[in-house]
């Protein structure tokens, strides 16, 4: 029975702790997600108005890597080259810091396996985002059928 007791009081003290810690807690969240959040859909707004009127949804990344140069220029890029925005990553030196498509880079592709990447825009709707990273690291090794199946992907989104 004292058991019990303690599991209830053991509770009922966790619940008191999150009603208090929660109106101090959720404002602060709020902060510090709400300019990433902000920037997203401000950077939706852009693309939507600025690069989806003149037909391009796509924004292509790839870099002068050997690994996947060739394959993303050769068999990826011509499905994609008429409604694409590209970046080289290689290049990225040269890039402004105040470019549309370097800040939408820099947005949807995230800290990790941005390159190569494809983003995929769509008026009102949540942009697709393809990383072709990871599916080239099993290609160096000779599998190729993760690469393959991110251009099925593809294929089909477009």
């Amino acid at each position: 029975m004292s058991r019990q007791k303690t599991s209830a009081a053991r509770k009922l003290g966790n619940a008191v702790l999150v009603i208090l810690i929660l109106p101090i807690a959720l404002p602060l969240a709020l902060v510090a997600f709400a300019p990433h959040l902000l920037l997203r859909a401000v950077l939706y707004l852009l693309v939507w108005l600025l690069w989806i009127p003149k037909g391009k949804d796509v924004l292509f990344v790839y870099s002068d890597s050997p690994i996947w140069r060739e394959y993303m220029i050769s068999h990826v890029l011509p499905l994609v080259h008429k409604r694409a925005v590209v970046l080289n990553w290689s290049e990225r030196a040269k890039w402004s810091p105040w470019s549309l498509k370097v800040s939408v880079f820099r947005a949807f592709g995230g800290r990790r396996e941005f390159n190569p990447m494809i983003v995929k825009f769509q008026l009102f709707r949540k942009a697709k985002i393809l990383r072709y990273w990871s599916a080239f690291q099993d290609w160096k090794r000779g599998y190729t059928e993760p690469v393959e199946s991110l251009k099925r992907q593809l294929s089909s989104m477009l």
